[in-house]
């Protein structure tokens, strides 16, 4: 009632004076900020299904901890203002336990309260610290969120200890939950699980110093029988697990098995093609840094073994169970990943050759180009001494250069001659020897189809098509292996760009002397190729094109000298003599000489079969025949249909593709765009229909299509009037529609032979074109285009490698690394950060390799060994590297540990001679009397697990597991501990 007045009394001043005093009412139902935290836990234990009875009688089989998959869930929660991280670790087991769960008593312990006990997984070697302390598989941690500050106070821990303690009460969860308390890096955490009737504790003891009265078994034996305060006597027995730690550091008395480099090769002097050929491999130093033996007493009991601030049974040659793991060395110094990394740095350098390579090499580009200006004075003088085929531009740009090189000072060279000389023999063979033009082309075809034979009997051949690289065999790939180790070893930026200008260099000489490219494979550049590499097929073509047509002129010119010689009734004879040299010089297609106005043709001797027609009379206009085609008859007459000489289409570059479509879409959809595109693509059928007129005078565009494209010429039976079946033709309905683009483009078509039209590739356009492209690209895109090479020629290297030693899993990491590499290298535009991580993990396979190596070296058999033993100790090497930690097979007695016994007992005989600290001398103590020095070092580690099952906390409560897990080191001594404890019978 009172209340209601007090309302009432408030809404009568409100309405009257809005000025009055209000009171101010306090709500008790609302809830605090530590109730919302406790029943958010709650919420999340709920939505995890972590409430209830989770107990199971399954017991976890042996080693299953570290070979079973780990599972974790995460969230955030807030206390106030404050954040924090709930997680949920949990062991993926089978759902073999639902079939049971109808039968589990009410009162079973919670799973990790039998936990506790269990003995298949003590200290594994890769999980959660809390699951090496417990042996618990499943829990879950608060722990305060990022940037948020420690739980120190005393206090603030208990708060968040009653608050999972209501938690679990009211959630009615058998999960242990831990908070983090302390600073992180101390991993400090306090927990509690509840059951039916039941408790454990978790507590945690952690010092920055051992205190010496605990610093044995006997010590910590007494801690844990004064925390569990067990009444009964005689006391039940408390099962005792020991590891001791030991680490080798020093590795001295084995060389670090790194092959030296050729020094000569370093220094400059006799280097062999085959240097430059190889990638370099391996760890500069010792790969792994530290070996650590665990030394296991599993199963004992006290009173079997004594170990106090006197005397210790404890001996590691006598320990039952002996694992080794092995931590590497951080980073260490790769060879190969070095290489790679230093070239990869160029890919972000933005200057061009003339800015890194400085003053002295710009002066001489003024001289050259001075030079190049009385070439062309010396053109246009009206008396020229000199015959003009010595006064080309080119040759006269050649000669100028080679004076420049002359004059050129050594110092100025960032590349040291004899080494230059050394990469261009390599990328050059065929330069060694002095050679005709026609031998040079022989002898270039057999080299490269000798290298593609014996290169595709192997599987790693293709690998270039997956990484848009080039063959292994190739100038391109030679080229990145030369830029990537000039860079690492013999003058950085500075030497590559050096190395580009006397390259392209080399390619301007061969175009103007007639001299194909060495090392790439002849035909239209290659699409699947990365673009370099299509430029320099580019290049090739062009040779090829103006050879040819070198060739012919000569021909030509020879014939025409003997017509004037001989006289008019052999002439004719003449005639085809020159026509079947031509044959035989280039089979049906070649090229005439060329002129720099816009009037260029193709030049093609006629056919012998044009010669012979000719000569019997049967046609005098026929021109640029090939031969018959099928005994096919023209339509309009009974002359055999002629396949013409044609012109092949102009071979092109990726980015000249790219062009040309770009050209075309910009034209629109337009009826003009439309057909200015199609005059564009149709330039090639217009060659062949003007080709095919000469060849065959008097036929129609239905001979054409019938030779052209078959199958726009539909060919159907049918009954004339005499009765007598024929076959009647006519051109298809796609040929038939209006404005069809072939109709045009035959009525167009004029009457010339392939070797009076105008030429489809203009081979001197062309080439100059590609060698403009090159001589522009800065080292940086020269170190962009060649990454796939270099990239490709760094996995085989790590195949090749692998492969001697027969890694099983970085020959998988090798599969997924070229799959992926495929997918980086194929776009245009690189993902540079993402070419980075792939070099990375380049090295990081270049490391496990050699850290293969490292331990085979240690672990090889002595000579005169068992066959037997050489096998278990490859074995043995092979799991270090697949497995995080592996027990050593006979322990100290077997093959694998005496060789470990061997390295520690060696280690500290080199630790003995080295010079000691006087006083590390007084405090070494004398085993047994006498100077001898231990085998083995003192432990860096030792964890003691002491378990039992004792009523608690009274002598008439339940026999409940109690667990204390020590750990000593030289800067930290930890105690965790799992306390049980009866709350029905206290």
């Amino acid at each position: 009632m009172q209340k209601k007045k007090n309302n009432n009394n408030i809404d009568m001043a409100a309405d009257s004076d809005p000025e009055s005093e209000v009171f101010e009412i306090t709500d008790f139902t609302t809830a605090s900020e530590w109730e919302r935290f406790v029943s958010r836990v709650e919420e999340v234990l709920n939505d995890w299904k972590l409430i209830g009875n989770c107990a199971g009688n399954s017991t976890p089989e042996k080693g299953e901890f570290t070979s079973g998959t780990w599972g974790e869930k995460s969230q955030d929660i807030q206390f106030a203002d404050f954040k924090f991280y709930i997680s949920h670790y949990f062991l993926k087991q089978e759902c073999e336990q639902d079939n049971g769960k109808d039968q589990l008593e009410e009162d079973a312990f919670p799973l990790a309260m039998q936990d506790l006990l269990c003995m298949n997984n003590d200290f594994p070697p890769r999980a959660h610290c809390l699951v090496r302390w417990y042996g618990i598989r499943e829990f879950v941690v608060i722990s305060p969120g990022t940037n948020c500050e420690a739980i120190i106070s005393e206090s603030k821990c208990n708060l968040l200890l009653s608050s999972i303690a209501i938690s679990l009460a009211n959630s009615g969860s058998q999960v242990p939950m831990f908070v983090q308390i302390q600073q992180k890096w101390r991993r400090v955490y306090a927990g509690e699980c509840q059951g039916p009737g039941v408790r454990t504790d978790f507590e945690m003891v952690h010092l920055r110093k051992v205190p010496s009265q605990y610093n044995h078994l006997s010590g910590l034996l007494d801690i844990f029988k004064s925390k569990i305060g067990c009444t009964l006597t005689p006391l039940p027995p408390i099962n005792i697990a020991i590891r001791f730690t030991y680490i080798l550091q020093d590795w001295q008395q084995y060389s670090w098995p790194q092959q030296p480099p050729d020094f000569d090769t370093l220094l400059g002097g006799e280097v062999g093609g085959v240097e430059f050929g190889k990638l370099p491999f391996g760890a500069c130093e010792e790969p792994i840094s530290e070996l650590h033996l665990a030394t296991t007493w599993p199963h004992l009991t006290e009173g079997i073994v004594v170990d106090n601030d006197v005397y210790s049974d404890l001996d590691p040659l006598q320990a039952p169970h002996w694992s080794v793991r092995v931590r590497s060395a951080e980073n260490p110094q790769c060879l190969l990943g070095d290489l790679l990394t230093e070239f990869f740095k160029l890919c972000c350098r933005k200057e061009s050759s003339e800015e890194i390579l400085g003053r002295g090499l710009a002066e001489d580009e003024g001289k050259e180009n001075s030079d190049i200006s009385s070439a062309l004075s010396k053109l246009t003088e009206p008396t020229a001494t000199v015959p003009i085929s010595k006064l080309s531009v080119s040759n006269m740009v050649h000669s100028a250069r080679k004076h420049i090189r002359r004059h050129r000072r050594i110092d100025e060279s960032p590349l040291n001659t004899d080494i230059l000389n050394s990469i261009l023999l390599y990328l050059f063979p065929d330069a060694a020897v002095e050679k005709s033009s026609e031998n040079s082309k022989n002898k270039t075809a057999q080299s490269n189809s000798c290298g593609k034979d014996e290169q595709n009997k192997h599987s790693d051949y293709n690998l270039f098509l997956q990484l848009k690289s080039a063959p292994s065999d190739s100038l391109t790939y030679r080229l990145a292996l030369c830029a990537c180790l000039v860079n690492y070893n013999h003058g950085g930026v500075r030497a590559v760009a050096h190395l580009w200008q006397e390259f392209v260099l080399e390619l301007r000489y061969r175009w103007e002397n007639n001299h194909f490219i060495y090392g790439l494979a002849g035909g239209p550049p290659d699409l699947r190729c990365c673009l370099l590499h299509q430029k320099l097929q580019m290049l090739n073509c062009c040779i090829e094109r103006k050879r040819a047509r070198d060739e012919t002129r000569k021909v030509l010119e020879g014939s025409r000298e003997r017509e004037r010689r001989v006289s008019p009734p052999e002439s004719a004879a003449a005639t085809t003599t020159a026509s079947g040299s031509t044959r035989e010089v280039s089979p049906g297609k070649s090229w005439d000489s060329w002129s720099d106005s816009e009037e260029e043709f193709f030049e093609c001797m006629s056919d012998q079969g044009e010669i012979e027609a000719e000569k019997d009379g049967s046609t005098s206009k026929a021109e640029g025949r090939l031969h018959p085609y099928n005994n096919v008859t023209l339509l309009n007459s009974t002359e055999p249909l002629y396949i013409p000489v044609t012109q092949e289409p102009a071979p092109m570059t990726e980015d000249l593709l790219e062009e040309q479509s770009e050209v075309l879409a910009k034209l629109g959809t337009s009826a003009e765009g439309t057909h200015l595109r199609a005059r564009m693509q149709s330039a090639c059928l217009l060659s062949d229909m003007e080709s095919f007129k000469a060849a065959n005078p008097g036929c129609a565009l239905d001979d054409f299509v019938r030779w052209y494209s078959p199958r726009d010429y539909v060919e159907e039976e049918a009954v004339d009037e005499t009765g007598n079946k024929v076959v009647k033709g006519e051109l298809s309905a796609r040929m038939k529609i209006p404005g069809n683009m072939w109709v045009e483009a035959w009525e167009t078509a004029r009457v010339t032979p392939a070797r009076r039209q105008r030429r489809l590739f203009d081979d001197t356009k062309e080439a100059e074109k590609v060698l403009h492209y090159l001589a522009v690209q800065k080292p940086g895109d020269l170190t962009r285009h060649l990454l796939p090479c270099i990239l490709h020629a760094a996995l085989l290297k790590l195949k090749e490698e692998e492969s001697v030693e027969d890694i099983p899993s970085v020959k998988k990491t090798i599969q997924q690394a070229t799959g992926q590499a495929s997918k980086l290298l194929h776009p245009l535009n690189h993902d540079y950060k993402k070419l980075e991580d792939f070099i990375n993990q380049l090295m990081f396979m270049e490391t496990a390799i050699t850290r293969a190596r490292s331990l085979k070296a240690k672990f090889a058999s002595c000579e005169g060994g068992k066959g037997e033993d050489t096998e278990e100790l490859e074995k043995f090497v092979s799991s270090l590297l697949e497995e995080p930690e592996v027990v050593v097979i006979g322990a100290g007695q077997g093959p694998a540990g005496s060789i470990i016994h061997r390295l520690f007992a060696n280690a500290q005989g080199a630790a003995l001679l080295a010079p000691l600290d006087e006083d590390l001398v007084r405090d070494r103590k004398p085993t047994s009397g006498s100077n001898k020095v231990p085998d083995f070092p003192s432990p860096a580690g030792r964890e003691i697990l002491l378990r039992t099952c004792v009523p608690r906390p009274a002598p008439y409560s339940k026999a409940l597991p109690q667990r204390l897990f020590c750990v000593l080191m030289r800067e930290e001594f930890r105690l965790a501990g799992a306390f049980s404890s009866d709350t029905s019978f206290f």
